[in-house]
């Protein structure tokens, strides 16, 4: 029972979920998979080996699935796979993997993508993302869970956003970033805790107060950032920082934003 304007495009192959909105002058490729109760609004592209999960609402004008705007891309069979519930603002454009980065681009579920987003090759979103208009996430990045990332900013290639953290308008972010970071300034700095973000989550005020006194250790502690945050490590009982250790001593091909001493 999808509803499709006589004006859209749905190529042979296509494969089309229950009670979907398919609005004027859409183009659907013939890899497509949508879910049930997707909505195109009018003028979107969604082409390439791509699949969206149900109750997405992709705005005019978005291109989604399109190869990756990599050099090196050589045609291979690459994918993209949205979940549920997001929605995508209008000229929103969200690229298929690469062979040398897994083959894959992931987003999770609930996120925002607000207008003129760009979502570049194998990066991997979590779910409840929100993304401000015009930022953008160059290839391989993986942003977490919660994350907010605000209005034309940017993420290098290969960078990591922590989970929860919050990035400021603006910014141009060049390293890793820690779990519950904030960060701010042009060149980004990692200026201390995203303390609103873990209040309206309802994190537990001893987890808010460990996490305080965690960043004050890693700030301003002796030895190396990753010296101070293993010590950090040993000593505590709060899950939220146990998260911020095993992010730095896991495997990046970045080095991190440090709080400034």
């Amino acid at each position: 029972m999808s509803r499709i304007h006589p004006s859209a495009i749905i190529e042979d192959g296509a494969q089309i979920g229950q009670d979907c909105v398919i609005g004027p002058f859409c183009h659907v490729g013939p890899k497509v998979r949508l879910g049930d109760r997707v909505e195109l609004k009018s003028h979107v592209v969604v082409t390439g080996d791509t699949s969206i999960g149900d109750d997405c609402v992709i705005f005019n004008f978005a291109v989604i699935g399109e190869i990756p705007q990599d050099l090196k891309f050589g045609g291979e069979d690459t994918r993209l796979e949205i979940g549920k519930r997001n929605r995508i603002r209008e000229h929103v454009t969200i690229n298929t993997g690469t062979e040398g980065g897994g083959g894959v681009t992931r987003i999770g579920d609930d996120c925002l993508l607000m207008a003129g987003v760009h979502v570049a090759h194998d990066v991997q979103i979590g779910n409840r993302v929100i993304m401000v208009n015009h930022s953008g996430a160059a290839g391989h990045c993986i942003i977490e869970d919660d994350v907010i990332i605000g209005g034309i900013s940017g993420l290098h290639q290969w960078v990591r956003v922590g989970r929860g953290a919050i990035i400021g308008a603006l910014t141009m972010v060049p390293n890793d970033v820690i779990p519950y970071g904030l960060v701010q300034a042009p060149r980004g700095e990692l200026e201390g805790l995203n303390l609103v973000g873990l209040k309206r989550r309802g994190v537990p005020r001893a987890d808010i107060s460990a996490l305080r006194a965690a960043f004050r250790e890693m700030a301003q502690g002796d030895g190396t950032f990753i010296e101070r945050v293993k010590r950090v490590g040993e000593d505590t009982d709060s899950d939220y920082v146990r998260r911020i250790v095993e992010f730095v001593t896991g495997e990046s091909d970045r080095s991190f934003l440090t709080p400034r001493k």
